[in-house]
Parts: structure tokens; sequence; C-alpha cells
């Protein structure tokens, strides 16, 4: 059966009589149902424990033990698996008692082919529409997927493109700033993948040098090169059946790129040094930190592969931009690492917190994972206070950027207006001011135009939004040293 095939439901028939059991066999074979029949409780009970099926039909009359013995079993047990309730001497009192014990529905003998089937489909439906609601429940409840840590809007997101995209073959190509989690988030679409008993292979491109990627990826034969002793096997060739995740793609050789391309296309590849090729069965998954697009733009990264490593693109948001997922991470990471340290930190202060939440964190998770150990190693306490962070997260505190009609405000009263001829403040050139200022003005302008969303602003002027969000407390720390500045040429 195709992998991507529906599964058939699976039906069991607890049914006694071997006459009967054929005729109702007979009635679910037009729905191509997989059905097992079993003529005795213990029988049941004994295919319950080793796979439950989607449906159980059961005869409420077997010659070993009585049909409700079975079914309290299932109910008891947690058995995930709809009781459909057979029985000749039905009556009122039995079907609420089957009801009770979460029978889905009640048949009386003697029944046609159509109740039957009916009944049937109708205890499919309801099971069907209960997992689809259990599984929307979890795509909007989660507070952690595969190692991810984080409950935010943006992660949920990124959760649910992990689960529709791991069943297919189709290449991945994961961006996102620095520390953001992209190895992390390859490892979830493997684990979640048809692939995930078969190896996954991580490459960095920009940790191995150029002249030996090609080996890494292709491996090589005994004197392909200069210190070539012997056959070696590459990722390709070790991911076999799995997945190989490329990390920092935008690194590659733009010469090995093309290399690339032909083995995504064709799954076949030649080690270096040899002229024969080999056949592997592997799923691409590729990440950056650069913006591939850009890459292309400006000649350093092929436009025929990055179509082909594009089908499904996957944006991790960075920190900043995940509001109370921080905290969230960072208690995980505390009470982690205090039992690996042997320390008592349980908590974050309040004045901690605000600190954590005011550092823009241009590292991202990795960089809040330094941060943590630092302090876990450095210090002992119930409580993480604010004096045991590092000095630049101390001084995070109070210097959150304002929202951009409060830094308009703010250029307006404290900018330096253009010197001109009337009014120059012993300017040396007139008509000239600080670029940062020039600089500032056209960003938050552009973000004011942008009511605000500063994505926009930054895809606008063709800059990331963590330049942005760094530029704007780089301003506000010049504003606020400007005055004293006045003040002592004065």
């Amino acid at each position: 059966m195709d992998e991507h095939e529906p599964a058939r439901a699976r039906i069991l028939l607890v049914e006694d009589s071997p006459s009967l059991a054929v005729v109702y066999q007979s009635y679910l074979s037009a729905d191509q149902y997989e059905v097992d029949v079993v003529g005795t409780g213990d029988e049941a009970l004994a295919r319950l424990e080793i796979h439950a099926p989607d449906i159980m039909l059961l005869d409420l009359r077997l010659p070993d033990r009585p049909g409700m013995d079975v079914l309290r079993h299932v109910y008891e047990s947690g058995i995930d698996c709809s009781v459909i309730i057979i029985t000749a001497h039905g009556s009122i009192d039995v079907a609420i008692e089957a009801m009770r014990f979460g029978a889905v529905d009640f048949v009386s003998k003697p029944f046609d082919a159509t109740r039957l089937r009916v009944t049937v489909r109708n205890a499919l439906d309801k099971r069907r529409l209960s997992e689809m609601v259990h599984t929307y429940q979890q795509n909007f409840e989660r507070d952690r997927f595969h190692g991810f840590v984080g409950a935010s809007i943006g992660m949920q997101a990124v959760y649910r493109v992990i689960e529709s995209a791991a069943p297919s073959r189709a290449t991945v190509f994961i961006t996102g700033e620095s520390g953001t989690g992209k190895e992390l988030c390859a490892e979830a679409i493997h684990a979640e993948s048809p692939r995930r008993d078969k190896p996954f292979v991580a490459l960095n491109c920009a940790a191995i040098p150029r002249d030996l990627m090609e080996s890494e990826i292709f491996g090589h034969v005994k004197g392909a090169f200069t210190g070539a002793s012997g056959r070696r096997d590459g990722a390709a060739t070790r991911a076999d059946g799995g997945t190989l995740f490329l990390d920092e793609i935008c690194e590659m050789d733009i010469d090995l790129q093309s290399k690339l391309l032909r083995f995504i296309q064709t799954g076949r590849f030649q080690r270096v040094g040899d002229s024969r090729e080999e056949q592997v069965d592997i799923r691409i998954v590729c990440a950056t930190n650069r913006d591939p697009l850009q890459e292309v733009r400006e000649g350093r990264f092929r436009e025929d592969l990055y179509y082909r490593l594009n089908v499904i693109p996957i944006e991790l948001p960075p920190l900043r931009e995940r509001g109370d997922d921080l905290l969230a991470i960072a208690g995980e990471m505390l009470r982690r690492m205090a039992t690996e340290e042997g320390k008592s930190f349980r908590a974050i202060s309040q004045g901690a917190a605000d600190a954590l939440v005011a550092h823009l964190w241009p590292g991202n998770v990795r960089e809040l994972e330094n941060v943590i150990r630092n302090v876990v190693v450095l210090h002992d306490s119930e409580q993480v206070a604010l004096d045991m962070l590092p000095m630049p997260v101390r001084q995070s505190q109070g210097a959150i950027p304002p929202p951009a009609s409060e830094a308009a405000s703010q250029e307006t009263a404290v900018a330096p207006p253009m010197a001109d001829s009337d009014n120059r403040e012993g300017a040396g050139s007139p008509g000239i001011r600080p670029l940062w200022l020039a600089e500032k003005e056209v960003i938050e302008r552009a973000i004011e135009r942008c009511d605000g969303n500063i994505p926009k602003a930054a895809a606008l002027l063709e800059i990331s939004a963590s330049t942005i969000y760094r530029k704007r407390v780089a301003w506000e720390k010049a504003l606020a040293e400007a005055p004293q500045e006045g003040q002592q040429t004065a």
C-alpha cells in the first residue's frame, strides 16, 4: 500500500456462530474493511492486547463469558476502540448498560446488510470527527514539540507546517536568524516522517573547507587527492533511506552547487575520484541564516538550485518576536541546568524576567542558553536575581525600543535641527548633521507609513528586521548621551 494512501478501517467481529460470522463478513465486504473474526470472549481480549481495532462488533452472548465483560475491559483499560453491541435479546436496559460502558451503538438480531453497514459507517465517522477535534485542539494548545518549547502563534504555525510536510519526500528550506533552532526543526521533520527509523545526517556547510566539501557530501575513493588513503563514505551514502540536513547551505561553493542540483534531481552521484555512479534514496532538508533570494540576486547562490530546494519553506521566528515563549524557554533551561550543575535554582525573579524580556537577543535561543548557563555556573540560589544576569542583559532593562509614534516625537524634541546660514550652532559645516540621525529619520518614517509593522518596513527598506531593532537601541543610547555631551561642551 502506498504510504500516502489512508489505511482501511479495521473491524474485530466477536461472534460465536460461524454461519452468522460469514454473513456479517459478506455484509461488510462491499466497504472493503479489514475484518478479523473470533468466536469467544477470551480470543477477543487476546486480540485487543495485540492491536486494538477501529471498530469491535461484539455479541453479548458468548460461550465462555458475557460480552459485557469484554466491553467493561475495553472501557476500564482505556482501549482506543469503538464498540457496537450485537444481541438477539435487545432491550432498553441492556442498551443503557452497554452505553454506560462506552458502547457507541446497539443493533438487535436479526438485521440486514444496510443496517449493519450504516451503523459501522456512523461509528467510523464519529471516531474520525473526534480525532480531528483532538488534533485541532492539540495544534492550538501545544507548548512543546519535538524539542521546541513555546506556544506562540508563530511557533504553532511552524509545528503545523512540520507535521504537514514530514510525510512527503519534498525538500524543505528552513530560514531564520542564527540560534533560532534550524537543526532542531530539521530533526523534528525527520522524526515526524516515515524515515524516522533511518539515519539523520547533518552537515554544516560553513564549518567544512571548500576543498573538502564535495568529499564530505559524496565521499571519495583511495588516491582521489592527497591524504585520501582509503575509500570513504560521504553524508549522502550514510543518509541512504533517511534524511540529509545541509545547514548553512548558502555557504556552499558555487561550483559544487551544480553537482548538488543534479544529485537532488536524480538521486545519483559520483564519489570524488570515481567514475562510477551510485544511487541513494534520501530526503533533503537545508537551512540558512542568510536571505537566500538576496544571495541569488548577488550571484552567490544558483537560482535553479534555490527553486529546487525551496519547495516547502519554513521560517523560524526570532526569539524577540515569540512573546511569552522567552520566559518559558528560560525556565525550562534553568531547571535543566540547575539539575546538571547541582544548583538550587527553581525560578526567575520579576526584575530578572523584565531584563530578559527587554533584551533583543540577537543570538536568539543559543544566546539565551549561554546566559542561563552563565547564571547557573556562577551563582546559586532559589531564584535568579537581576544582579546575577550578565551586564549586557542587565543593561537592556529600560532600553526597550519605544513605539514608532513615540520615537518620532522624541526625534522632534531631541534631534538637532538642520543647520542653515542663520542657525549653525558652531557647526564646522553648515547643512550637515550626523549620519545616524538622517538614517533614523528615514527608518522611523518607513515604520510610521507601515503602521508600526517593523518587518514590513524592513522588507521595503531591504534590510533585516533585526537590524532595525538593534539600531533603535543604539539611537536611544545616543539620544540619552547627547545632552551630557552638550553640557560638557558648554
